[in-house]
C-alpha cells in the first residue's frame, strides 16, 4: 500500500523540528545552571536545526564556513559539541529522506569509510569490556575519539546531499570563506603583542621559548593552522589554474605560504616539501618546475630568516639525525632537559614502541598514546599512534584507508578528460595526500580535525558529476521536485481550465 506521505504526520519536517525543540528547551533549563557561554550555543543550535530544513543548503554551507573558527574554543568543548551536532543533524536529515522514500546520495568510497569507522568501533567496544591493556576506565577518551573520526564521515554525508542541488565549483568556492576567521586571527598575531590578545588566540606550549611566540590563528596549535593553509594554498592553486583573473588568487598563495611560514611549523615545511614535487609530477614541463622552486624557495626563505626558524633549523643538529656522536638513548636523556623537540620525539616514539610489544595484536585502544609514556603526551607520529593504539590489525587498516585514498583520486583524475577541472583538482588533493603521509612522520596529523572536515568536503565535491548540469534549485531541503515542476504543472492546469 502506498504511503501517503501528504497526509501522514510522519513525513512533514516540522513536527521532528518541534519534538527537537521541546527536548532542546528541557536541556536548556538544565544548562542555564551552568555556564552563559553554553546558553548561547545552545540559542545557536536551536536557530540552525529551525534553518537546516528550511534553507539546507545554505546551513551546510554556513556550518563548512564556521567550523575553522571553533578550535581555539576548545577548552569550552565547542568543537566536540559541534561534531555532535554535525552527526545529529545528519542521521536526522537521512532519517527524514528515508521516511519520505527520497534518494540518499552517497557513493562507493563513502562505504567504505564507513565499514572503516564500524572496525574501528570494534576498539571501543573491547574497551567498554576490559579486553584491552588500559581496561575499561578509558572508554570515554575511546568513544570521544570514535565520534570525532565518525564526524568526518558525517559531513561527508551531508555534503553529498548538496549534489546536484549546487555545482562543484560553487561549493568549493564557497570552502574559501572558512579563511576569513582564522587568517585574520593570524594577522592579529602578528601586529599585536601575547600580552593585547585573548587568552584563546595565545599559543602556549611546554617550552618557554614558544609561548605566545608561534601562529596558530584559531586552530588551536601551530602545526594543525599549517596544514590547515597549505591544504588551502593547494585549492588556491587549482583556483590559479581555472580563473582568468589569476592575481587574486596569486595573491592568496602568496599570503597562505606567508602564513604557513610564520607558523613555524616544521611538520608544515616538511609536507611543503613533500607536496611541492608531488604536485609538479604528473604535469612536468618548466614553467611548473619554475613555478615550484620558486614557491619552495619563498616559503623557505621565510622561515630561515625568522629567528625562530634559524632555532628550529639548528636544533636538528643536536640530534642523532646530523649528529652521530648522538645515539637514541642520549637523545632520550637530552630531552628532559635540552627543550629540543626533535629528541623529545625520539624519546616519545621510543617509549611508545616498547609500550606496544607488550600489546601488539591490538594495541591499547583508541586516543591511548598520551597516557602510554612517561612524557604524557601525543604520539607526534601517527604510524607510531595506531601500532600503539590499535596494533597490528589497527595499523593494517589504517594502511588500508591510506591505499583506498590513493585509489580514489587516481580513479577519479582518470574518469574525465586530461586538464578538466576536476582532474586538475584530484591531482592537487593526491599531492596533498602525499604531504599528510610525511608530515604523519612526526605530527599528530590524524588529530587535525579541522583538516579532515574540509578534506571530506573536498573528496565527496570530487566524487560528483561536475558535467551534470544543475536545472534549477529545489524547494526545500526535504524535497527533490524542482521549482519549475510545480510551475510547469499549475501551467498545464490553467490551460486546461481554459480549454473547458
Amino acid at each position: 500500500m502506498a504511503i501517503d506521505q501528504g497526509s501522514n504526520i510522519l513525513f512533514r519536517p516540522t513536527i521532528w523540528i518541534s519534538i527537537l525543540g521541546l527536548i532542546l528547551s528541557i536541556i536548556f533549563g538544565v544548562v542555564a545552571n551552568l555556564q552563559p557561554l553554553y546558553i548561547f550555543v545552545l540559542f545557536v543550535a536551536i536557530a540552525i536545526l529551525i534553518n537546516f530544513f528550511k534553507n539546507f543548503e545554505q546551513t551546510v554551507l554556513g556550518l563548512l564556513i564556521l567550523r575553522s573558527a571553533l578550535d581555539a574554543f576548545s577548552d569550552q568543548q565547542l568543537p566536540a559539541a559541534f561534531a555532535v551536532g554535525i552527526d545529529i543533524l545528519a542521521l536526522l536529515y537521512v532519517a527524514v529522506l528515508l521516511l519520505r522514500r527520497q534518494k540518499i546520495h552517497t557513493d562507493g568510497f563513502w562505504w567504505l569509510l564507513a565499514g572503516w569507522i564500524a572496525l574501528q568501533g570494534l576498539w571501543v567496544v573491547l574497551q567498554a569490556i576490559g579486553g584491552l591493556g588500559l581496561g575499561a576506565s578509558y572508554l570515554p577518551v575511546a568513544m570521544r575519539e570514535w565520534i570525532r573520526v565518525f564526524s568526518g564521515l558525517m559531513i561527508y554525508l551531508l555534503v553529498m546531499q548538496l549534489k546536484d542541488r549546487l555545482t562543484a565549483e560553487k561549493v568549493i568556492s564557497y570552502l574559501f570563506l572558512s579563511l576569513i576567521i582564522p587568517i585574520t586571527a593570524a594577522t592579529l598575531q602578528i601586529l599585536l603583542p601575547p600580552s593585547m590578545l585573548p587568552s584563546f588566540l595565545v599559543f602556549q606550549s611546554g617550552y618557554a621559548i614558544e609561548a605566545g611566540s608561534r601562529m596558530n590563528g584559531t586552530l588551536g596549535h601551530p602545526n594543525a593552522f599549517a596544514t590547515f593553509t597549505l591544504f588551502f594554498l593547494g585549492v588556491a592553486l587549482w583556483k590559479v589554474g581555472q580563473v582568468k583573473q589569476r592575481l587574486p588568487w596569486l595573491i592568496l598563495v602568496a599570503a597562505l605560504a606567508f602564513f604557513l611560514v610564520s607558523s613555524k611549523s616544521l611538520t608544515g615545511l616538511m609536507m611543503l616539501v613533500a607536496f611541492i614535487p608531488a604536485l609538479v609530477a604528473p604535469k612536468m614541463n618548466i614553467v611548473n618546475l619554475i613555478g615550484g622552486i620558486l614557491l619552495f624557495g619563498l616559503v623557505l626563505f621565510f622561515f630561515a630568516s625568522s629567528p625562530m626558524g634559524q632555532e628550529r633549523l639548528q636544533s636538528l643538529y643536536g640530534t642523532p639525525l646530523l649528529n652521530p656522536d648522538i645515539d637514541v638513548s642520549r637523545a632520550i636523556l637530552l630531552q628532559w632537559d635540552d627543550g629540543n623537540s626533535f629528541n623529545w620525539r625520539i624519546a616519545q616514539w621510543t617509549f611508545l614502541l616498547e609500550k606496544w610489544k607488550y600489546s601488539p595484536l591490538l594495541g591499547y585502544g583508541l586516543d591511548t598514546s598520551r597516557f602510554l609514556t612517561p612524557l604524557a603526551s601525543y604520539s607526534h607520529n601517527d604510524y607510531v599512534r595506531f601500532l600503539a593504539e590499535e596494533g597490528i590489525f589497527g595499523f593494517i587498516l589504517f594502511l588500508f584507508l591510506i591505499g583506498a585514498l590513493f585509489v580514489r583520486l587516481f580513479q577519479l583524475a582518470y574518469s574525465v578528460p586530461p586538464n578538466s577541472s576536476k582532474r586538475n583538482l584530484c591531482f592537487i588533493m593526491l599531492a596533498f595526500l602525499v604531504s599528510m603521509l610525511v608530515g604523519m612522520l612526526a605530527g599528530n596529523v590524524w588529530n587535525h580535525t579541522t583538516l579532515f572536515f574540509y578534506w571530506w568536503t573536498l573528496l565527496a565535491v570530487a566524487g560528483w558529476d561536475w558535467d551534470k548540469p544543475i536545472n534549477a534549485e529545489v524547494d526545500s531541503a526535504t524535497s527533490t521536485k524542482p521549482k519549475y515542476f510545480n510551475y510547469q504543472r499549475n501551467s498545464t492546469r490553467r490551460r486546461l481550465s481554459r480549454s473547458e
